[in-house]
């Protein structure tokens, strides 16, 4: 069965007594194994919209042949997601033995699918405040209100205890309440946009909205409306500027009358709600003082319903707590990506504590709390810690352990560079360096290239489209002497100079004895001449002359007498 059939169960005597005109036609809605979504168009509506009908207000979760536990649906989808408790059991729907199943929430997006217009009273539509089941839930928190039991000391297990029971029961009443609220919302909006069609696009909180709508309702000047106890004054300055430029129409009295039921009715659950939060928050501090520390009264409160008391939920391991509450959205019931659902979540991910983590870092966060969960639920079933104290630990424990997680990574440290070892050692290259500093080095060519010759141009060739200087590459002869250093020369010691003068000697004077050394020597008479080192200048000269003027004969001619007179 539904949601909206159990919502409906209740108030079948009431449809046979009061018959309302028939709604507008509803399209069938598709099944689970449908591949595509189901099609929402009707005539006369556009494409975006059909008319609302019993079947909108069934769950997503929900599908063909079971309670959504996953163990027969279409293709066995339970038990491939991997939604699965420690013994193998389909965690999706899962209610252990003595547990109540939980209230299933309307998923907002296939509410906000739905168009109300084809319903002319909000109590089609929102059955729960003029129930008989509210209405019982209220008068028993009344009557317990009034006459406390104290479970904290009560002999006897706890889930035989009546206020236990009301409990959980007004929990999962809350749950239905804020569904009936969400459903009334979008009543409220979609009667009221003709009045006003952009004051939904201002405001998106409906408790805000429906303020507004009531402040509003037929003033035909709304800068004249006095907002100051509802709204923010940005709020205000955007609605009077927009009002002014507004395309709406005013309301007809039977539609403005249809809006002032629906807001009557939305404050009735509204403090309905109230009532059950109040009652629930109060009682699970002293049924649960440490589990309602850790995870809120509520989250707490659907935990026990769910598992089946204290006893039960302290006996599951906290990877079977983690996903209690875990619900499943099929493609065909949610219309979106399989990327966006949020699965392996339960309860346990709503609560406050899970939701302060960073989104990446909610799943960390939901295993330690889980964990933490089932240790507050073991002390609260030994009645040890009745204050709490283990409650405030460990949430200050987790919280700062979720601070920890949200850290950026430490830093890379800066390491000290090593004290240099002073020792003596070569400072040389090698061979390796040598040979790759000579493969890189300048060559003599390019260094000829790079020079100039002062007041000389220098001769250039063409290469492609410019033009490239050659420098001094050509030119003949060393442009400057090689200078010596003096500090590579070869240096001989002391003994080694003098051996070196002894041997100088010592030739030279076997060479005059001798007179056997000889040289070659060009000469420009000659040419190639072979001379005697050896010979002294003068012996040089006497062997010159006498080869060429051994005979004497022209210094010895005589001299004729003159005749010429006086001599």
């Amino acid at each position: 069965m539904s949601l909206a059939d159990a919502l409906l169960a209740d108030f079948s005597d009431e449809e046979e007594r009061s018959p309302s005109p028939a709604p507008a036609p509803a399209l069938e809605q598709s099944s689970s194994s449908s591949a595509a979504p189901p099609d929402l168009s009707f005539p006369g509506h556009g494409t975006n919209k059909r008319p609302a009908s019993a079947m909108d207000l069934d769950t997503v979760g929900e599908e063909e042949g079971g309670e959504g536990d996953g163990g027969e649906g279409d293709g066995g989808e339970g038990e491939g997601d991997g939604l699965t408790l420690e013994d193998g059991t389909s965690a999706v729907g899962y209610v252990p033995e003595g547990g109540v199943k939980p209230a299933e929430e309307l998923d907002k997006e296939d509410v906000e699918r739905t168009d109300m217009m084809g319903f002319e009273d909000v109590g089609k539509v929102a059955k729960l405040a003029g129930s008989r089941k509210l209405q019982d839930v209220i008068k028993d928190i009344a009557k317990f209100t009034e006459s406390p039991t104290d479970m904290s000391t009560a002999s006897g297990p706890l889930e035989e205890n009546p206020e236990y029971h009301l409990v959980v029961t007004a929990n999962n009443m809350s749950v239905e309440v804020d569904n009936e609220i969400l459903i009334v919302h979008k009543f409220i909006r979609d009667h009221y946009a003709p009045r006003f069609p952009e004051l939904e696009q201002l405001i998106a909180e409906p408790w805000t909205y429906i303020a507004a709508v009531n402040a509003i309702g037929q003033s035909e000047d709304v800068t004249k409306v006095d907002f100051s106890k509802t709204l923010l004054p940005a709020t205000i300055l955007s609605i009077t500027l927009t009002a002014t430029t507004s395309r709406g129409r005013m309301l007809s009295r039977a539609e403005y009358e249809t809006v002032q039921r629906a807001i009557t009715v939305a404050q009735d659950l509204r403090d309905a709600r109230e009532k059950i939060f109040n009652f629930v928050e109060s009682r699970m501090a002293a049924v649960a003082p440490n589990l309602s520390i850790l995870v809120g009264t509520g989250i707490a409160a659907k935990l026990l319903g769910l598992a089946g008391g204290l006893a039960a939920i302290s006996r599951q391991p906290s990877c079977n707590v983690m996903l209690f509450g875990a619900m499943k959205k099929t493609l065909a019931t949610s219309h979106l990506s399989a990327a966006s659902q949020q699965r392996h979540t339960g309860f346990i991910f709503q609560s406050a504590i899970v939701q302060s983590a960073q989104p990446e870092d909610r799943r960390r966060a939901q295993r330690a709390v889980a964990a933490k969960v089932v240790l507050a639920a073991r002390i609260d079933a030994g009645k040890g810690s009745r204050d709490g104290s283990f409650g405030k630990t460990t949430l200050a424990q987790l919280q700062k352990k979720i601070e920890k997680m949200a850290e950026p990574p430490p830093n890379k440290l800066i390491k000290a560079l090593p004290i240099p070892q002073e020792t003596n050692r070569k400072k040389r290259g090698g061979k390796r360096a040598r040979k790759q500093k000579e493969a890189y080095a300048q060559t003599e060519l390019r260094k000829l290239q790079n020079r100039m010759e002062f007041g000389k141009a220098e001769e250039e060739i063409g290469v492609d489209d410019e033009t490239v200087g050659l420098g001094m590459i050509g030119s003949a002869g060393k442009v400057r002497g090689e200078m010596a250093d003096s500090r590579s020369k070869a240096k001989l010691s002391r003994a080694n100079k003098l051996r070196t003068q002894l041997l100088g000697r010592s030739q030279a004077s076997n060479d005059a004895a001798s007179g056997m050394s000889t040289s070659l020597s060009f000469t420009p008479v000659q040419g190639l001449e072979i001379v005697t080192p050896s010979l002294s200048a003068a012996q040089r000269v006497k062997a010159a002359n006498d080869r060429w003027f051994a005979g004497g004969t022209f210094t010895h001619v005589k001299k004729d007498q003159s005749n010429l007179p006086g001599q």
